[in-house]
């Protein structure tokens, strides 16, 4: 009989736990991230009949969640969060076999739609029933505080807490951060998203908070975000193989990595996916680390793309578990760096050759590919793994395109909502004070 995974730290310093815990807290006591002791078996062949992402989400992740309390439910939260389009579509106009993964078909315009959904429906589970509120704690820069105040928001059982960088997300990202009002909080932190990811940390392994809140979190950290964002590479590799006869590479834009990581996860039980490049922005901490072998996080860099903008990603801990060395997480993944110049050039590029309208951080992975031999391009299905819609950064898209984006029906409808949030400093001192 298999056994059902257990789930540990990264950091080896706390008890191991259960799916459904670890889950609910999100971040390990030991400040470390949650991981499976072991990677579950997979029934591939059985995949390859299935059509939906709640279909395979309940064949994909059901050795994630065998002997789990949520196990029975499984289906159930699947069918809720991941009712959405994930298409895998081709650019007809380019010579080589480009697709491109569009992940921006939810009610926030952003692939963070999937993961936040599938988390609020595994806490729905959990927490129901609480009698004291839980409070989610999310760092974003950008995109990841929209979904999650979405898929959370008027759910009587939890509160949200959001921290943005001050002036360093795009006008319709801070919008959707700052919309909603009622269980939801929004912060406008005086800093960088590091600074929001750090007071975040800092609020999860302080005694005191922790003995006045009930925390978790919502960003990628948490293993509920990242099990659902495996489900969607299921989908297009499969897609991929059936219609091209060959393993899918991926070029995914890149910033705290939890994308990524789903997509390595996915290779590594055994989906047919080939390479796996990260395209990163000005932030070249991991680039940098996969050239020279030697970690050094550092402050973030603004940028156009500003969902990107991570100094020290928190999924590299995932990363370098899953792959003890450098040389051999090197074997498994490649990185690249494009600068706003190129982020703008690709934008106006690949509208004018192809007609499509890339976001800042699509154009980040077009870029990158578009700098792989030619005969690389031509010799394999690759796809750009498109993270947001257009339209959400179209102060910098629409300039460069020479006209205007349609926006998504349900993007417009929170554009007309009234903001609501409240300025804070870059402190867990500041953080404890918004939290009474």
């Amino acid at each position: 009989m298999t056994l059902a995974p257990a789930y540990v730290s990264t950091r080896g310093g706390s008890a191991p736990v259960s799916l459904s815990d670890a889950i609910a807290r999100g971040l390990a006591p030991d400040g470390g991230l949650y991981v499976p002791d072991r990677l579950p078996a997979v029934d591939l062949q059985s995949l390859e009949t299935l059509a939906g992402l709640p279909a395979l989400a309940r064949h994909a992740l059901a050795g994630f969640f065998r002997g789990d309390r949520l196990q029975e439910r499984l289906g159930a939260i699947a069918a809720a969060a991941l009712n959405l389009e994930a298409p895998t579509t081709p650019v007809p106009a380019c010579a080589d076999p480009l697709q491109v993964l569009e992940l921006w078909h939810g009610p926030t315009a952003a692939f963070k739609d999937f993961g936040a959904r599938f988390l609020a429906e595994s806490l729905q589970q959990l927490e129901g029933a609480a009698a004291t509120p839980l409070t989610i704690l999310v760092a974003t820069s950008g995109d990841t505080g929209g979904a999650v105040a979405a898929a959370f928001h008027r759910r009587p059982w939890v509160r949200v807490v959001i921290l943005y960088p001050k002036g360093l997300v795009s006008p319709r990202q801070e919008q959707q951060l700052t919309c909603w009002g009622e269980n939801v909080t929004s912060l406008r932190v005086d800093g960088s998203f590091d600074d929001c990811q750090r007071m975040v940390k800092e609020a999860f392994v302080n005694e005191e908070l922790r003995q006045r809140h009930r925390f978790s979190s919502a960003n990628s950290i948490n293993i509920g975000r990242l099990l659902p964002q495996m489900v969607y590479y299921v989908a297009s590799s499969l897609d991929v193989r059936r219609r091209f006869g060959a393993s899918a590479s991926y070029v995914i834009p890149a910033g705290n990595l939890g994308n990524a990581f789903a997509a390595v996860w996915a290779r590594a039980l055994g989906l047919p996916i080939g390479r796996i490049i990260l395209a990163h922005n000005s932030n070249r901490t991991v680039p940098d680390y996969l050239q020279s072998g030697e970690w050094r996080p550092r402050p973030s860099v603004a940028t156009l793309a500003s969902a990107m903008d991570v100094g020290n990603p928190s999924n590299m801990e995932r990363l370098r578990s899953l792959y003890p060395g450098w040389e051999s997480l090197r074997e498994e993944l490649s990185a690249d760096s494009v600068d706003d110049a190129a982020i703008s050039a690709r934008i106006r590029t690949d509208h004018a050759e192809f007609g499509r309208s890339w976001c800042p951080h699509t154009a980040t992975a077009a870029e990158v590919y578009r700098r792989l031999p030619a005969a690389e391009r031509a010799g394999r299905p690759w796809v750009l793994v498109s993270t947001a819609h257009p339209a959400k950064f179209n102060e910098i898209v629409e300039p460069l395109i020479g006209e205007s984006l349609a926006v998504p029906a349900s993007l417009a409808a929170l554009l007309r909502l009234p903001q609501k949030f409240h300025d804070v400093g870059p402190t867990l001192a500041s953080l404890a004070k918004a939290l009474e």
